[in-house]
């Protein structure tokens, strides 16, 4: 990522002809908002006068005291390629302060931000590399986005049988416009999926990536009339779309999870941070997996993870350790979904590492075999957990996990689980087709 002052950035703009300049933010929930200004009010809002009113976000600031401010980070400040070229657009990534002049505690990249803080006092610093998938589907005449597709390909097809492939091929070309690197690109297991990898970083340079790569995903999609839907499980019958994320720890610039002399080529923060998920994992689902439909992906039989288990040989369990060692030895959390809000996901990630290497946490013994495979007796003799089985149980899990409500303070916990039971409450009141075919020709 790029190093800019803000001097930097206003002489950019001026002789770029950037004419709007977008401060983006991060709801709760994951949501990218943004507050559009022209080039001449760029020094205000650097300088951090840019204010809005939280209490229209869901989640934010109560209306009696609703007024918020951008703080613009200069880092993170793009142009947008596929605006015109007289006249564009760029935007900086925001943090939301109140108008005390401190940090909002409902900002979820303040959240990251905290726990980055916390890694670092102990020397560390925190890597991820998350892996998106995503569902490229027909639009109706009125351009609404629908679940046709008329793509037939599966992992790693080529086109012509791969019919995104063009959009997929513009996608990363956009990216890497914008500064970002592009790891790898490929057609998933079900028709008209997709994965597009981010190179492996910093967690909040991470962070930052996947919700710019989501806007330039859904953006090229529909250049090429089609709709971009990171909807986790879109379509039954169907593999859905998950985010894995790869994690390490480096101190002094060497990662701290890889040993040549340990089990499996592991270090023993490797293996305590990966007991530290692990203990934590029912309490951070609702978090990484944030939707009522995030759990018809985790059902057997889809390659989406259904216990809380590892292994370093098979991709059934929660958690696998991938064969790269050296300065590539990673943790691959497989539960996560590309609904989760990437701040969060990750602040809870690095919270329940850290929980793990602090207090000396072992995970169980790693499971070989196929878990979707085994019975329920041996995965009970093994000690093997299930996850969430939906968003209510995982509410719950989430509500008796102190560490973990801690991690997201008193002000995003509450509201998180308020508008969370809200939808679940609403979601029980629907009867769906599903019910009608089934049961009403019965009764």
């Amino acid at each position: 990522m790029k190093k800019y002052t803000k001097q930097d950035i206003i002489r950019i703009v001026e002789e770029s002809d950037v004419e709007f300049i977008r401060l983006q933010f991060t709801d709760i929930f994951g949501t990218m908002k943004n507050v559009a200004i022209t080039a001449g009010q760029l020094e205000r809002a650097l300088n951090n006068q840019c204010m809005f009113d939280g209490s229209s976000i869901e989640g934010f600031a109560r209306i009696e005291e609703s007024d918020m401010f951008l703080y613009p980070d200069p880092d993170t400040f793009t142009i947008f390629p596929w605006r015109p070229q007289q006249g564009k657009v760029a935007r900086i990534i925001c943090d939301v302060y109140g108008a005390d002049g401190t940090p909002f505690a409902g900002d979820s990249r303040y959240i990251l931000k905290k726990q980055l803080r916390k890694a670092e006092e102990l020397g560390f610093s925190f890597n991820v590399g998350a892996e998106c998938e995503f569902f490229l589907f027909h639009q109706d005449e009125n351009g609404q986005p629908t679940t046709i597709t008329h793509e037939k390909a599966g992992y790693f097809d080529l086109g012509p049988v791969d019919l995104g492939e063009n959009a997929r091929r513009d996608i990363v070309l956009t990216l890497e416009d914008m500064g970002y690197e592009v790891a790898s690109s490929h057609h998933e297991v079900a028709p008209a999926q997709h994965e597009i990898d981010l190179k492996y970083e910093e967690a909040m340079a991470a962070a930052d990536g996947i919700m710019t790569f989501k806007l330039a995903v859904k953006t090229i999609a529909k250049r090429h009339g089609l709709f971009a839907s990171f909807m986790p499980k879109p379509k039954a019958g169907v593999s859905g779309s998950g985010m894995h994320i790869n994690m390490s720890l480096s101190r002094d610039g060497k990662n701290l999870f890889d040993d040549p002399d340990g089990e499996l080529g592991l270090s023993r923060e490797a293996y305590y941070f990966m007991g530290g998920i692990m203990k934590h994992m029912k309490g951070m689902t609702i978090i990484t997996n944030p939707l009522i439909n995030s759990y018809k992906r985790l059902v057997p039989g889809y390659e989406a993870p259904t216990c809380i288990a590892w292994s370093a040989t098979n991709r059934s369990p929660l958690i696998r350790i991938p064969a790269a060692r050296g300065e590539e030895t990673r943790i691959e959390l497989r539960s996560p979904d590309p609904s989760a809000n990437p701040y969060l996901a990750f602040a809870v990630c690095l919270a329940a590492g850290m929980d793990g290497i602090e207090n000396r946490i072992m995970p169980p013994e790693a499971v070989h075999q196929n878990i979707f495979s085994l019975p329920p007796e041996i995965k009970a003799e093994y000690g093997i957990e299930s996850l969430p089985a939906d968003a209510n149980e995982a509410l719950k899990e989430m509500k008796k996990d102190r560490f973990i409500c801690e991690v997201l303070g008193e002000h995003i916990t509450s509201k998180y689980i308020s508008a969370k039971r809200a939808e679940w409450d609403e979601y029980r009141s629907q009867v769906t087709d599903w019910e009608i075919n089934e049961y009403l020709y019965k009764i």
